[in-house]
């Protein structure tokens, strides 16, 4: 190829010059506008007109370098790329340096600076649903071109032992700015609108701080997108709940004499005095079973979850915790969330969706106020466990606060504080207090849910 029709260079295009392979020249043109419009939005012209050429030329469609385009509508026109976007960025998916096909690194070129603009590169200025939805939709395709399950980047649903880029909470920054830019109230009004969106934290958070200037139409609406939000990330939860280890058996409960418990090694093996040479037969004079009833000594669980600006994926992913393990056979759980104020959500426990409703976003720390409604909760405190979910930053009474949570431990309840409840697993804790907090022999629990989940239904179960 020497020149293409819109005149530029066909060195742009990938002319093999002095020795040069062409596929590097038309690759490394697709990078360098990739770069180039995620660092400025201003369209270079060089770049755009040679890589349409180098698109075009591999037989890609053109829709490929177009911004407004998502990658589903692109798929919608192109069916046979979804399976090319499908692990296009997964871990394993370079071929050794033997084997490399740099026709198809080209086209795979194309393919990657589509993902990642449409997903890094939002511009600026107001946002309409429609362009919320679009993003989304091109965050799965991210995930799906990394190998990843949906939701396992931005960590609804991950994947133990995974090599997952550690990019989820930047994702979670993009989403959160997209809907900040959005005329919500406006959006809400409208149920056309409304109904595309698609629920997520940062929309969340967003309805959780407006809910009381919304009234009406807009209102209903966005509860029945937080109610969504909470059915989703509730069977989520469930799940995990389910799998985690129980407790202890319970070895003073005799086990049930039914075939799936029978304990047939040792059956044979206390049985063995019975053998028969001449017969060549075991005689068994009885019969052993394993013991499968587990511990459910009646527990009460406090939560106490601070609700200040920075907490909120907390505040919501407790609420809903709280509520899976209030449904759990003789668990008494009492709520509390608290910023300069403590309230009681322990009435809507059942119900994280009303409890939710009834929070009030934002505001210090004021982790004294909190404890001083959490401590009358304590009847029986060999049997509380009380799970304290804050970043531990106070509003300058950190060591009233402290002095709190040693008596408390003092008394025999078990202490559980964690840095934050969040589906990627970062936190951040005061230093004060995280040091501390390991000198008493209770570390600060890693942010994932998971490993909450896991501390509480080992102790509760």
């Amino acid at each position: 190829m020497t020149e293409h029709t819109t005149g530029q260079p066909a060195e742009y295009a990938g002319r093999s010059d002095f020795g040069v392979d062409p596929h590097d020249n038309r690759r490394q043109v697709l990078y360098w506008r990739l770069l180039a419009r995620l660092f400025d939005h201003e369209e270079q012209a060089a770049l755009e007109s040679a890589s349409l050429a180098v698109v075009e030329d591999i037989g890609l469609p053109s829709a490929l370098l177009d911004p407004q385009a998502s990658v589903d509508s692109v798929v919608q026109r192109h069916p046979d790329l979804a399976a090319e976007f499908d692990g296009l960025m997964a871990p394993d998916a370079d071929p050794a340096d033997g084997a490399r096909d740099r026709a198809a690194e080209v086209r795979r070129a194309a393919l990657v600076s589509k993902v990642l603009l449409n997903v890094f590169a939002t511009g600026s200025g107001a946002v309409d649903a429609g362009q919320l939805a679009r993003w989304q939709s091109d965050a799965g395709w991210l995930e799906r071109a990394l190998g990843c399950a949906p939701g396992e980047l931005r960590g609804t649903t991950p994947a133990p032992g995974r090599l997952i880029p550690p990019i989820g909470p930047e994702l979670g920054a993009i989403e959160a700015d997209l809907v900040q830019r959005m005329h919500l109230r406006e959006v809400l009004a409208d149920p056309a609108l409304a109904a595309q969106l698609i629920p997520s934290m940062s929309l969340i958070e967003q309805l959780l701080r407006d809910k009381n200037n919304l009234s009406g139409v807009a209102l209903a609406n966005a509860k029945a997108l937080i109610r969504r939000f909470v059915d989703e990330v509730a069977e989520v939860l469930r799940t995990q709940v389910a799998k985690a280890t129980a407790g202890a058996l319970d070895r003073s409960v005799p086990p049930k004499r039914v075939f799936r418990n029978l304990d047939l090694d040792r059956t044979i093996w206390k049985n063995l005095t019975n053998w028969s040479p001449e017969e060549e037969r075991l005689y068994v004079d009885r019969l052993y079973y394993r013991h499968t009833a587990r511990r459910t000594t009646p527990q009460r669980l406090i939560v106490v979850v601070d609700q200040s600006g920075s907490m909120v994926d907390s505040m919501v992913n407790c609420t809903i915790l709280a509520s899976i393990f209030a449904g759990l056979p003789k668990v008494d759980v009492h709520l509390i969330a608290y910023d300069t104020r403590a309230i009681d959500l322990t009435p809507w426990v059942n119900d994280p969706f009303e409890a939710l409703l009834r929070t009030n976003l934002g505001g210090g720390n004021d982790g004294p106020v909190a404890m001083a409604m959490a401590r009358p909760k304590i009847t029986d405190p060999k049997d509380t466990v009380m799970v304290w979910i804050s970043d531990f930053y106070e509003f300058d009474r950190s060591q009233p606060l402290f002095e709190g949570i040693e008596a408390v431990r003092r008394s025999g309840v078990k202490f559980i504080p964690v840095g934050s409840v969040t589906s990627s697993g970062r936190q951040e804790v005061n230093p004060w207090f995280r040091e501390r907090f390991k000198a008493l022999g209770t570390p600060v629990i890693s942010g994932h849910i998971r490993k909450l989940v896991h501390e509480l239904k080992t102790f509760l179960t």
